[in-house]
């Protein structure tokens, strides 16, 4: 299984600050990162997919530095879902899952059985396979973000990196989201930037950001992962137990 560590990372926009001396190590199952607006959850997802070039500090991917390894081979091995996907184009949603194989394929490459195959299990798990021939750009938002989230799971890659990855989403198919996540956790690396924190304690890790740096890393029933979220947001939350599960409820007293 591949890994992912961030080493002292310092990020600037701008004069903006947005990430401070972040280390963290990525490891295996499903990993939520959360945090008020602003905190660097996004910036920090990007840079350990290589989208942003950190001032400071590095990136490792299985211990060498995110930049040493060719692009293909990193399209090979970390799976990158943006938080605004691109939605528009003549592609149907078949066609454009079908992207998610060039890393693996090439440019040139006709697609095998086992790739159309990966395809099919993609759209099956993204929930999307129903309008495979309709354009995307006929599709809703909440339809585009399940057939580019099978783009992404069509990489096959052992990290998923998912940006908000239920945005647009409606509640069911936000569960059954992380239904897909618990499951796919079991095999590969899963992190998720989200902001609906009742969905991110279902999750196997969190971490904790405000300002720009890790406040917390813990497991989804950690008591200090617990006071901290409620630390950062102000105490205008707070976690509950539901069950076996915990959920994020607003303190409106």
């Amino acid at each position: 299984m591949s890994t992912l560590q961030a080493q002292k990372l310092t990020m600037q926009l701008g004069r903006a600050t947005v990430l401070q001396e972040v280390t963290l190590a990525l490891t295996s199952g499903w990993t939520a990162i959360v945090g008020p607006n602003g905190a660097g959850k996004s910036t920090l997802l990007r840079c350990f997919a290589g989208l942003l070039k950190p001032q400071s500090g590095e990136v490792q991917l299985d211990g060498r530095p995110l930049a040493a390894h060719t692009p293909r081979e990193r399209a090979q091995r970390i799976a990158w879902l943006a938080q605004q996907g691109e939605a528009t184009g003549e592609l149907t949603a078949r066609e454009v899952v079908h992207l998610g194989r060039l890393p693996q394929l090439g440019l040139f490459a006709e697609p095998g059985p086992r790739d159309h195959a990966l395809v099919a299990q993609a759209m099956a798990d993204a929930e999307c396979d129903a309008w495979a021939e309709r354009r995307l750009h006929e599709l809703s938002g909440g339809e585009r973000q399940r057939v580019l989230l099978a783009r992404a799971l069509a990489v096959d890659a052992p990290l998923l990196l998912l940006d908000e990855p239920t945005t647009h989403l409606d509640p069911p198919h936000q569960v059954a989201l992380v239904r897909l996540f618990q499951r796919l956790a079991r095999e590969r690396t899963v992190v998720s930037v989200l902001h609906d924190l009742s969905l991110a304690l279902q999750a196997d890790h969190l971490v904790v950001m405000q300002a720009g740096q890790v406040r917390v890393v813990g497991a989804a029933d950690d008591e200090k992962v617990h006071a901290t979220l409620q630390e950062v947001f102000g105490h205008a939350l707070r976690i509950q137990r539901v069950g076996e599960r915990f959920v994020a409820i607003p303190d409106l007293g």
